[in-house]
C-alpha cells in the first residue's frame, strides 16, 4: 500500500500551520492585474490584496492554475513514490480541473485521482484537511477517496456578499441572478451548491445576513457532531469575529475557525462579504 500526497488548490486557502503540518500541496491561482501576474497565496496575500482593491482604478481579473503548476507538483511526489489525490475547486466555478486533468496526462506513470470537490474556499479545505489526516495516519488512495466522496453531502458554505457586481462581473452569479436590482440595503445570501453559487434567500440588514447563515448552518448541521466551522471574511476581520461570537451561541462546534477569503476568491466575491463554511458528522 503506497503513501498518499494530498494536492488542492489556493482557492481553499487552508492555514499554513495545517499545510505544513500535514504536507498539503497547494497548486496557485493566478491574478492577473492590468501587466502584472501574481500567484495566489504566494506573490500576494489578503490584505495587501484588498488595500490595493480599494485604491485601483484597474479591476483584476482571474485565471486557473497552470498546467505547469501541476505538472511540477505531481512530478515532484511521483518522485519521492507518493500516490496523490487532488481534491480541487468545483469545476463548475474554475477550470482548475481541466489543468490538473491535462498535467496527470503529460506526467504519465503513477497513480493520480483527480476529485472535483463541487465547492471552494474552507468547505473545499475541510475535505482536504481532514484527508490529509487520513493519508498521514496511512489511508491508502482507495480510503482517501472514499473519505472524499463521503463527505461532500455533509459539508457546505453559506455567505453574504456586500454586492452581486464583483459576481455578476466575473460570471460566478449562477442563481444567484435573481437578486440582481434588488434594494441597495437588501443583503443577498448564497450558498455554493451542486458546484455553483445558488440564492439562498435576502435579508433586509448586514447583521440580520450574519444570524439568519448561523440558522441555515444550525438547521443543516442539526446537532450531529463533530461539527467544524469556518468563519470566513474578505476584508472584514472585525465582523467575523463577531459572527463567531455569535455562533458560539447557537453552535456546538469542535473547532470554529477565522479565515481569510483569498484574493482570487475575493475577486469575485467583493470586500466586505462573510460567509460560514461547516463539516458535520463524518
Amino acid at each position: 500500500m503506497g503513501k498518499v500526497a494530498i494536492v488542492t488548490d489556493s482557492t481553499g486557502f487552508i492555514p499554513q500551520d495545517i499545510v505544513k503540518q500535514y504536507h498539503i500541496s497547494v497548486a496557485p491561482q493566478i491574478l492577473i492585474w492590468g501587466e502584472e501576474t501574481f500567484q495566489d497565496g504566494i506573490d500576494i496575500q489578503p490584505t495587501e490584496f484588498y488595500q490595493r482593491l480599494s485604491n485601483s482604478t484597474v479591476i483584476p481579473t482571474t485565471a486557473q492554475v497552470t498546467i505547469v503548476s501541476f505538472q511540477e507538483i505531481f512530478t515532484s511526489l511521483l518522485d519521492q513514490d507518493y500516490d496523490i489525490l487532488a481534491i480541487l475547486v468545483s469545476n463548475e466555478l474554475s477550470g482548475t480541473i481541466d489543468s490538473a486533468i491535462q498535467a496527470r496526462e503529460l506526467v504519465g506513470n503513477g497513480k493520480i485521482e483527480i476529485i472535483d470537490s463541487r465547492t471552494i474556499s474552507m468547505a473545499l479545505g475541510f475535505q482536504v484537511i481532514e484527508t490529509a489526516k487520513a493519508a498521514a495516519n496511512g489511508a491508502s488512495l482507495e480510503e482517501c477517496i472514499a473519505l472524499v466522496e463521503s463527505m461532500k453531502e455533509n459539508v457546505g458554505i453559506i455567505f453574504a456578499v456586500d454586492t452581486l457586481k464583483f459576481l455578476h462581473r466575473g460570471g460566478r452569479i449562477g442563481g444567484g441572478s435573481r437578486f440582481l436590482g434588488t434594494a441597495l440595503k437588501i443583503k443577498p445570501i448564497l450558498e455554493v451548491a451542486n458546484g455553483r453559487i445558488e440564492a439562498v434567500e435576502r435579508v433586509r440588514t448586514r447583521k440580520k445576513s450574519w444570524i439568519r447563515m448561523i440558522e441555515i448552518v444550525e438547521e443543516r448541521t442539526n446537532g450531529q457532531s463533530p461539527i467544524y466551522l469556518a468563519a470566513l471574511h474578505a476584508n472584514a476581520k472585525l465582523d467575523a469575529e463577531q459572527l463567531v461570537s455569535l455562533v458560539s451561541n447557537r453552535i456546538n462546534s469542535n473547532e470554529t475557525v477565522i479565515s481569510d477569503l483569498s484574493p482570487i476568491v475575493g475577486t469575485h466575491v467583493g470586500p466586505g462579504t462573510i460567509g460560514l463554511a461547516y463539516l458535520y458528522g463524518i
